[in-house]
Parts: structure tokens; C-alpha cells; sequence
């Protein structure tokens, strides 16, 4: 299959309304803090039964098009032994990875980073496209206060990740784009979606100059939303209009879909968001790429105790038929 095909092919199985990805890629700290939280010993085989019980829930495939995995899980196996992409793709969910190497400080900031992990990467991403992936994601992370992101955290990040897409789509695999304004911090709505909108455009633009093709991506941004140490906290609806005003602004319409971070929202939040987006037709898909708001109620339930799978597997399937739902316009809060 021709590279273009192959990239039109994943994202045709992954822009379907009613569908979103799990992002399920957690690095082994992150993997642990969140264990460790549920009295889960974080070891090499509890992150895998953790896994398998998300991806062996019934029927997911009915609400997923995609999971992010980890490296560690892309090589892992389920307890039947079939490896973990070709246990997803089975199932109609396709594998994708996390490809950044994590974040470094840029000299000469107030403490702002810069996402690494371009060096190697073509080599790396062959490897993973053998095993089964079909996309990739490169997070990148811009700090919020009066004065920050600085123009130049907001160019580096752009062009990082701009180049990133380059490769994945030269080797025929889509990349996610994920550009995150981090919730942390006292900003108000106004201040974020100043940052946001000036974070989207500089990204597209570097999209531009690097000769990726956009409608063959999948854009992972955050929600507009106040800081969480923001005294005046934005409504539902507020979020939503402001969100959508800065997408409008600054994201092509060929973009084919839009799968939102969930970003320290609690679970609720996140679906209550993205529904009221959802209510009027917008010229992208609008869904989900959650990591906590999908997970979070199902781990608590599980806590490590094969008797409590099966009530975590039907928490989690919950949580995804609430966001499929919400990227139609159809939640409400009393389906909870």
C-alpha cells in the first residue's frame, strides 16, 4: 500500500464520530504514581494486567478507534499470548505509540521545556510500525503565567513537533499532534485562550514550513479552561465557546478530527465539555483522547484484585459510551 494510502486508511478508521482513542501510554513513573495511589504495587506485570483488563473489556471496540500504548506495552502480551497490537487490532481498535523522549529545560527560560526524542526517531518508528502501530503522539507542554509561554518555548515546541509529523508521515504513519496548555497555575479563561490560540497558529505554521499534509493528522489539544488555582472558575458553557472561538481562529478545517486531551479534568468534566462542543456541527470530529478521565473511576475499582475486573471493566466501558455519546451531542449529566 502506497504511504498516503496508508495514512488515509488510519485516518478513516480513527476520525469516526462516536469513536475516540484511549490514551493509555503512560510512562512506568507516571504508570507508577497512579498504581502506587490504588495499592497497586507498580511492577512490570501488574502494568500489564492493568492493560489487559482495559483492552480485554467487552465490547470497546463500539466506542475506541485507537489506544496509545506505551513501549513497554507495545511489547507486552495478553495472558492468551497474543502480542498487545495484534490483541487491539483483532478486536477493530488500532494500536498507536507514544514516540517523545519525555521533556528538557530550555536554556535561558523561566523554567520551560522543550519535548526530545527527534534523534532516532525514523529508526524507532520503522520498529514500531513492524510490530503493529498505525499512529504515533509527541506531546509538547507550554506553561501558563502573566508572562509565559515565552514566543520562544512556543516556536522550539512548534518545530519539534512539526518535524516529528514529517517523519511519521514519511514512513506512513500518522502522528498525533498534541500541543498541551497546562491546566496548573491561577490564569483565567481569557489568558488561556490568548496562549492557546497563539500555540495552535505558531504549530500549524510549522506544519506548514515542515510539508505536512494536515488533513492526515490527528490534533490532540487542550481544553480552554481557567487555571485550576483560578479563583473565578469558568462554566461548562464557557469552556466550550471559548474553546471552539480559538479552534475556529487557528485550526485549519481540513483537519480531519480532534481528540482532546482530558488534562487534569475530572472524568465528568471532560465529557460534560465535549458534548456541549458537540451540539452544533463543527467542521472537524470532535472527540477524545482521554488518559485519567477514562481510567481513573475503572482503577480504583480494580485495585489490583482479580475479583474486581469485571466491575472495572464495566466502569470503563461506562466512561467510554458516556464520551462516545458526548461526541454527538447526546450526554446528560443524569446518565452518570
Amino acid at each position: 500500500m502506497a504511504i498516503t494510502d496508508e495514512l488515509k486508511s488510519t485516518i478513516v478508521a480513527i476520525a469516526v464520530k462516536g469513536k475516540g482513542i484511549l490514551a493509555a501510554d503512560e510512562s512506568t513513573k507516571t504508570a507508577t504514581k497512579r498504581l502506587e495511589a490504588v495499592g497497586v504495587q507498580s511492577t512490570e506485570e501488574n502494568r500489564r494486567r492493568y492493560r489487559e483488563l482495559l483492552f480485554s473489556a467487552p465490547d470497546t471496540n463500539k466506542h475506541l478507534a485507537g489506544v496509545i500504548l506505551y513501549e513497554e506495552t507495545l511489547m507486552q502480551k495478553a495472558s492468551d499470548d497474543t502480542p498487545f497490537p495484534s490483541y487491539l487490532s483483532k478486536k477493530g481498535i488500532l494500536p498507536g505509540i507514544k514516540v517523545d523522549k519525555g521533556l528538557v529545560k530550555i536554556p535561558f527560560t523561566e523554567d520551560e521545556e522543550v519535548t526530545q526524542g527527534l534523534d532516532g526517531l525514523p529508526e524507532r518508528l520503522a520498529e514500531y510500525k513492524k510490530l503493529g502501530a498505525k499512529f504515533a503522539k509527541w506531546r509538547a507542554v507550554y506553561k501558563i503565567t502573566g508572562k509565559l509561554p515565552s514566543p520562544l518555548a512556543i516556536s522550539t515546541n512548534a518545530e519539534v513537533l512539526a518535524r516529528y509529523a514529517a517523519i511519521c508521515q514519511s514512513l506512513g504513519i500518522v502522528p498525533i499532534v498534541e500541543p498541551e496548555v497546562l491546566l496548573d497555575g491561577n490564569h483565567t479563561i481569557e489568558r488561556c485562550a490568548v496562549v492557546s490560540e497563539a500555540v495552535l497558529r505558531e504549530v500549524f505554521s510549522a506544519l506548514k514550513r515542515n510539508l505536512v499534509n494536515v488533513k492526515l493528522i490527528i490534533l490532540k489539544p487542550s481544553m480552554v479552561l481557567s487555571g485550576k488555582d483560578c479563583p473565578q472558575k469558568s462554566s461548562p458553557e464557557q469552556v466550550a465557546e471559548e474553546t471552539l472561538k480559538v479552534l475556529k481562529k487557528s485550526v485549519p478545517s481540513e483537519v480531519p478530527t480532534i481528540n482532546f486531551l482530558s488534562g487534569g479534568q475530572t472524568p465528568e468534566q471532560a465529557t460534560i465539555h465535549l458534548n456541549l462542543m458537540n451540539k452544533h456541527p463543527q467542521p472537524w470530529n470532535l472527540s477524545f483522547s482521554y488518559a485519567r478521565a477514562l481510567q481513573d473511576p475503572a482503577m480504583k475499582a480494580w485495585a489490583g484484585k482479580e475479583e474486581n475486573v469485571k466491575k472495572a471493566q464495566q466502569i470503563f466501558f461506562h466512561r467510554l459510551k458516556l464520551n462516545s455519546l458526548a461526541t454527538e451531542g447526546k450526554y446528560a449529566v443524569n446518565m452518570e
